[in-house]
């Protein structure tokens, strides 16, 4: 019982230095918001803040250990018959409801990027890690090394295919516009036909 009392208390005291940092980068901007400004607004010490973050990027981007353990544990305990396109469409599924109701926040990282090279490179480590993630599983149903021609290629597709559906949902949340799961998803499942298409099409060869 005391256990769980200490980790909500824990989870509680994350979110509210997330909230504090995320409002203050939105109105001050990120370079002007100092840590001691974030513990103040969370109302933590300093030291606190960083029992939890080691930085200020890694709050502008503190879901992506969240979501690159979940992907991760997808794709490493895929369904019997399930390649790594049926494991990663089972997993954006999964994940779709969360990213939504996290869409203004997601709208000021990528602001935020936009404005600092820092985070921006941040961003791209972290899409660099998702490609990894797939290339390693690609290889795996290939049955060839991960550094070998034909799962960075496919990979580079995959990659490809999550960014344009990143694009198409930021550029409807901007313009404040309804996103419908059903229609997202089929556009994603275009995609995955062709990824699909062409990973069974080398497993023949």
């Amino acid at each position: 019982m005391a256990e769980g009392l200490r980790e909500r208390k824990k989870q509680r005291t994350r979110q509210q230095i997330i909230e504090a940092a995320m409002g203050l980068f939105a109105e001050r901007g990120y370079h002007a918001t100092t840590i001691a400004d974030i513990a103040e607004a969370a109302d933590v010490a300093p030291r606190t803040f960083f029992s939890y973050f080691p930085s200020k990027e890694a709050v502008v981007f503190h879901n992506v250990d969240r979501d690159m353990g979940s992907l991760a544990e997808v794709l490493r305990t895929r369904l019997p018959g399930e390649n790594v396109f049926d494991a990663l469409r089972r997993w954006i599924d999964s994940m779709f409801d969360q990213w939504m109701a996290e869409g203004d926040e997601a709208l000021l990282r990528k602001q935020l990027c936009r404005e600092d090279s820092g985070l921006a490179n941040f961003e791209g480590g972290t899409l660099a890690r998702i490609h990894d993630l797939l290339r390693e599983a690609i290889a795996d149903d290939l049955g060839e090394p991960p550094d070998t021609l034909r799962p960075r290629l496919v990979a580079a597709a995959a990659m490809a295919a999550l960014t344009s559906l990143e694009g198409s949902l930021d550029e409807k949340a901007a313009e404040q516009l309804p996103v419908a799961k059903e229609e997202a998803l089929g556009v994603l499942d275009e995609a995955i036909v062709f990824l699909r298409g062409g990973i069974d099409a080398l497993q023949a060869k």
